[in-house]
C-alpha cells in the first residue's frame, strides 16, 4: 500500500480547486460556488482508502463538522483512490443522501455528486451535458440549504438551472469540456 503524502492531497485539492475555479465557476453551473470561492469558505477534504461503510461515516463527520464550522459554507468529501467505478459511486450516493435525512441534516444540508465517468440517466456516455458533473475524483458534497436559498432567491427561474447548465455543456461541445476537465486534471504547481 502507497503511503499517501500531505503533498499528494495538496496536489487533489488543487486540481479541484481549479475544476471548481474553472469548469463550474467560469461555466456558471452553479451561481452558489462563485461567492464561496472568493470568500475561501470551501472546505476541501481528501479521503484516502474507504470502504462503503468508512465513506458514510465520512460524510456525517462533514456534516458534524459543517455544525460547527460556521465560516466554512460548502464542502467537498474528495475520494482519491476509491469509488471509481461508477455503479459503485451511485451506490455511495444513494446511501449517503439516506444517511444524511435519516441523521436529522435533512433540509439543513443539500447533497450533490461529482464523478469523472458522472452520466445522467439515459445520457449517451459521450454527451457534453455529463460533464456539469464531472470531476477530477470521485466526490460528494454537502451545501448548506439555507445558503443556497438565499443565494436563488436573487437568480432568475432558479428552476432552470440544470437545463441551462446542459445547454451551456452542448454549446461548447464534448472537445472543449474535455479539455477544462484535463486541464484541472494536470498536476497543479
Amino acid at each position: 500500500m502507497n503511503k499517501k503524502t500531505v503533498g499528494d492531497d495538496q496536489i487533489i485539492i488543487d486540481q479541484t480547486s481549479c475544476w471548481v475555479k474553472n469548469v463550474i465557476v467560469g461555466n456558471n453551473f452553479c451561481p452558489f460556488a462563485k461567492r464561496e470561492l472568493e470568500r475561501d469558505s470551501i472546505r476541501y477534504h481528501v479521503k484516502h482508502n474507504m470502504d462503503l461503510e468508512l465513506a458514510l461515516q465520512a460524510v456525517i463527520d462533514e456534516c458534524v463538522h459543517l455544525d460547527e464550522n460556521e465560516a466554512t459554507e460548502t464542502m467537498l468529501l474528495i475520494f482519491a483512490e476509491d469509488f471509481k467505478d461508477f455503479d459503485s459511486y451511485l451506490e455511495l450516493v444513494g446511501l449517503g443522501e439516506n444517511l444524511v435525512a435519516d441523521q436529522g441534516y435533512e433540509g439543513i444540508y443539500q447533497f450533490a455528486s461529482f464523478h469523472p465517468d458522472y452520466c445522467f440517466a439515459g445520457a449517451e456516455h459521450n454527451d457534453a451535458a455529463n460533464y456539469t458533473n464531472r470531476s477530477p475524483y470521485p466526490m460528494l458534497h454537502l451545501i448548506r440549504e439555507a445558503s443556497v436559498e438565499q443565494v436563488l432567491k436573487h437568480y432568475p427561474e432558479p428552476e432552470k438551472i440544470p437545463e441551462r447548465n446542459i445547454e451551456r455543456a452542448r454549446e461548447l461541445g464534448l472537445d472543449e469540456m474535455k479539455r477544462q476537465l484535463d486541464l484541472c486534471c494536470k498536476t497543479v504547481n
